[in-house]
């Protein structure tokens, strides 16, 4: 049987080669490899026979096809495994972590995903993929058309349209419930960008005019419109990373630039959220400063909180009294009565 369709014994062995690849890359790895009296079991399992004059000749046209297929004599018998693969086990692992971590892609599809990464190691190093994966207590989106809405975005982008589509957030009873009460939103798709676990789509507002972004995973009945996109103007010189660097939590805010007073310690936690090229103006022997765009909103004044006092906003005025208004607000929040 080959997917579903019964295959003669004869057509079986004109499948011979492509048999032979699979159990290279299935049964061999860089610590397993395969004797010849292996391989010929393993290709009776197909219902293939064959003499190891013919294996010897397919193993070198598969070299020629570029896989890495290492033969080496351990006790007097010769064994082989493939070295080389497409992707190494380290990458692998990788691409399992973002896999699992993903919160836009739903528990279902993560394990469906992780399964075909499994196929691309051989069947003991997919052991050790399987031995690091926890997708099923993790918080993940409950939207099953989030592939189709990044397809659609995608294809929206390459054809110069915009999309329309519905949003929706979720209520106190754990329902999903459509904003402005179920009307559609018409925006001009740009980019897409991955940040703070989620999928944003990077988009210009027409009767705004100004640029947003919106959760794909939060994303309803996505539709290209045909019209021709807006915002080029504002698209031609957007940088994804600067943009990333001036949102905190991907929350909108009044764009402003920021001075920062910074003990030394702090340098670490600066460079890891404003990169490497932050200037870093020195005050004293223990304090630095530095001038950094953000989007000033509640979550940024919350993470210059959450540094403690190794960070204090020393200007501009109206962004110092937003934080002292902030505080204020946390302190009757939490001490009052």
């Amino acid at each position: 049987m080959l997917g579903g369709i019964y295959v003669g014994k004869g057509a079986n062995q004109k499948l011979k080669i492509i048999y032979l690849m699979k159990i290279f890359l299935e049964k061999t790895d860089e610590t397993h490899s395969i004797s010849m009296a292996e391989i010929l079991s393993s290709l009776e399992t197909y219902g293939i026979s064959a003499e190891r004059k013919s294996i010897y000749a397919d193993i070198e046209c598969l070299k020629m096809y570029g896989m890495d297929i290492i033969g080496e004599s351990q006790n007097r018998t010769y064994y082989y495994h493939v070295g080389n693969r497409q992707f190494e086990l380290a990458e692998l692992k990788l691409l399992v972590d973002s896999v699992q971590s993903a919160k836009f892609i739903t528990t279902r599809k993560s394990n469906e995903l992780i399964k075909k990464i499994e196929g691309f190691a051989s069947k003991y190093e997919a052991q050790q993929l399987q031995r690091q994966v926890y997708v099923s207590e993790r918080v993940k989106t409950i939207n099953e058309n989030i592939y189709y809405n990044v397809d659609k975005i995608h294809a929206a982008i390459g054809a110069n349209s915009k999309i329309k589509f519905q949003y929706y957030q979720w209520n106190v009873d754990k329902k999903m419930e459509l904003k402005h009460d179920g009307a559609y939103y018409e925006i001009s798709p740009w980019a897409l960008s991955w940040d703070d676990e989620n999928y944003y789509l990077i988009a210009y507002e027409d009767k705004e005019e100004c640029i947003k972004h919106f959760r794909v995973d939060k994303m309803l009945n996505i539709e290209a419109t045909g019209k021709r996109r807006e915002g080029l103007k504002a698209f031609r010189d957007f940088d994804m990373a600067v943009y990333a660097k001036k949102m905190f939590g991907m929350f909108n805010g009044k764009e402003q630039m920021v001075k920062l007073e910074c003990e030394n310690y702090m340098a670490g936690v600066i460079i890891d959220r404003f990169g490497k090229e932050i200037m870093m103006i020195k005050k004293d022997t223990e304090h630095f400063v530095v001038n950094v765009k953000v989007a000033v909103s509640r979550q940024f004044l919350g993470w210059i909180i959450s540094l403690g006092s190794g960070v204090k906003i020393i200007g501009p005025d109206i962004v110092v009294e937003e934080m002292q208004r902030e505080v204020r607000r946390l302190v009757e929040q939490y001490l009052a009565g």
